[in-house]
């Protein structure tokens, strides 16, 4: 069996939280559990978490929710592009903990050891994001 990271970045692209998913479970599984309790004015997602449960969630918590509509929607909703241009923070996110070795071959079998690699890559990127460069 394969896992899948699921993520949430803010908007400097630096992980917010992390969770690990079996690797057949859809995105969406995740999705509710990354967004509990968070207060933020944007979500932005790609096409994959178009669903409406989702977006009810967002829209409870008082969020916008910049996600595109796929095709079999009858109504398409319209994404503001300049914010929805930033769902590219979080695949720099994933480009970035990939350049860890560890990460990138999967090398821990257990999934706790697999994540707390992954929250310690995270850890990293955040000190190197707020290190004094004097």
């Amino acid at each position: 069996m394969s896992t899948k990271i699921n993520a949430l970045v803010d908007e400097t692209g630096l992980p917010v939280r992390l969770m690990l998913t079996a690797g057949q479970d859809h995105d969406l599984r995740a999705a509710p559990q990354l967004l509990a309790g968070l207060k933020c004015r944007h979500v932005v997602a790609d096409r994959g978490y178009d669903a409406n449960a989702l977006l009810d969630l967002i829209r409870a918590s008082g969020a916008k929710a910049h996600i595109p509509s796929t095709s079999q929607r009858l109504v398409h909703r319209s994404v503001d592009r300049r914010i929805y241009r930033q769902r590219n923070l979080v695949e720099r996110f994933f480009c970035k903990i990939k350049h860890f070795r560890r990460i990138a071959t999967r090398f821990d079998k257990l999934a706790r050891n697999f994540l707390a690699a992954v929250a310690l890559v995270s850890t990293r990127l955040w000190t190197r994001a707020y290190e004094s460069t004097t």
